[in-house]
């Protein structure tokens, strides 16, 4: 990776700022209005499209599978299982698949897929960097080194069902810990040096994983792990979903909060100072919100990569730099992609099932470089 590629360049640190300039600078005062009213509006559309999407995808997700129910069975099923209707007794087992298999599976595969898409909009926005993204800063990695522990020699084994997701928010706050501290230095915490630091770590957290694989008890347990590090959504259950739901709305509602925040974190820590924000304040609550959200969907999901790097930029080509935008579409495309991934991840080879990670790499390394040939394209917009 060379330097450019980790550290933009003034084009690219400059390009929100153009953008804004774009999105903030009308022409005269007669068209102000009309054209803000045209953008809430494209957005209100834009949005309103993607729940239909999202809402279609769940319930295909939901109807197939391994073992086929038609449509409208699914429908019935789910009718009778939120209105609290009866099924017959031939039904039971089609029921049980669509509501407590395939319906807490999907529903927790959106619920991951707009977090990590989240996360990755403000771990970008965070260091300033395209690159950038959990695992990157190696936030992700140190949430996998946690859960890993629990499964292979079942560490706090006395929370019982919370054992994975506290082990992972651990190891995701002391993996984020290590990398702040490591990367402050006599100038502050600047964000070249938080990469730097966080790649570093990642491939420490990785050696611990490894460690993990080969010291684990049982053979299944290593089994278990190395698969459950590539992203699987095979354990989802109705238990698991309510604690990472929660966290992904409360995350996305305070980012949301500081999106203006966000937008001049964007444009560099000098011009940040001089519009009277404190840089490296908000760079810490920053990383704390985002330890805390990979830390409780790296507890139910594993390591999926490639999310939080490829959709932020797919929707900054769609809606610009503005981060009230971008965090407002970001979180849909998430979700409905990962419920397509999941849906392919359990069908393509059943009754055998694939990692999410190995499909989200599949289609995440070539997008990725469509986008960054893309002439034009920039950091953070246009």
């Amino acid at each position: 990776m060379t330097t450019s590629d980790t550290q933009p360049t003034s084009d690219t640190q400059s390009s929100p700022d153009r953008q804004a300039s774009l999105d903030q600078a009308p022409t005269s005062d007669n068209q102000s209005i009309p054209s803000a009213s045209r953008r809430e509006k494209s957005l209100l559309t834009t949005v309103l499209s993607l729940v239909v999407v999202l809402a279609i995808s769940t319930l295909v997700g939901i109807t197939l599978g391994p073992a086929p129910v038609p449509l409208p069975d699914t429908v019935r099923y789910l009718a009778a299982a939120i209105t609290g209707g009866t099924i017959d007794a031939a039904d039971a087992s089609g029921y049980s698949i669509i509501w407590q298999v395939r319906t807490p599976r999907v529903l927790l595969a959106a619920v991951v897929g707009a977090g990590l898409s989240v996360v990755g909009v403000a771990i970008q926005a965070t260091v300033r960097n395209a690159l950038a993204d959990p695992f990157i800063l190696g936030v992700s990695s140190g949430a996998s080194v946690g859960a890993s522990a629990v499964v292979s020699f079942g560490l706090f084994a006395g929370l019982g069902v919370y054992a994975l997701s506290t082990a992972a928010l651990l190891g995701a706050l002391g993996a984020s810990a290590l990398v702040y501290l490591a990367a402050r230095g006599k100038s502050g915490l600047t964000p070249l040096r938080l990469v730097l630091t966080g790649v570093a770590l990642a491939y420490g957290f990785q050696s611990l994983m490894s460690a993990i694989v080969f010291f684990a008890p049982f053979s299944d347990s290593a089994r278990t792990v190395l698969f459950w590090l590539m992203g699987s959504l095979g354990s989802a259950t109705w238990s698991g979903l309510p604690l990472a739901a929660a966290t992904v709305v409360l995350a996305t509602g305070l980012l949301l909060w500081n999106s203006r925040s966000l937008d001049v974190l964007a444009l560099g820590d000098e011009t940040a100072a001089g519009l009277g924000m404190d840089a490296t304040a908000v760079r810490k609550r920053l990383f704390l919100l985002t330890a805390i959200v990979t830390g409780c969907l790296v507890a139910v999901s594993g390591a999926v990569g490639f999310v939080g790097l490829v959709i932020p930029h797919l929707v900054r080509l769609l809606v610009g730099a503005n981060h009230r935008r971008v965090l407002t579409i970001a979180p849909l495309i998430g979700a409905i992609f990962l419920v397509w991934v999941d849906l392919a991840s359990r069908t393509l080879f059943a009754p055998r099932e694939l990692p999410l990670g190995v499909i989200t790499a599949l289609i995440g390394v070539p997008v990725f470089i469509i986008l960054l040939r893309r002439r034009g394209y920039l950091f953070g917009g246009r």
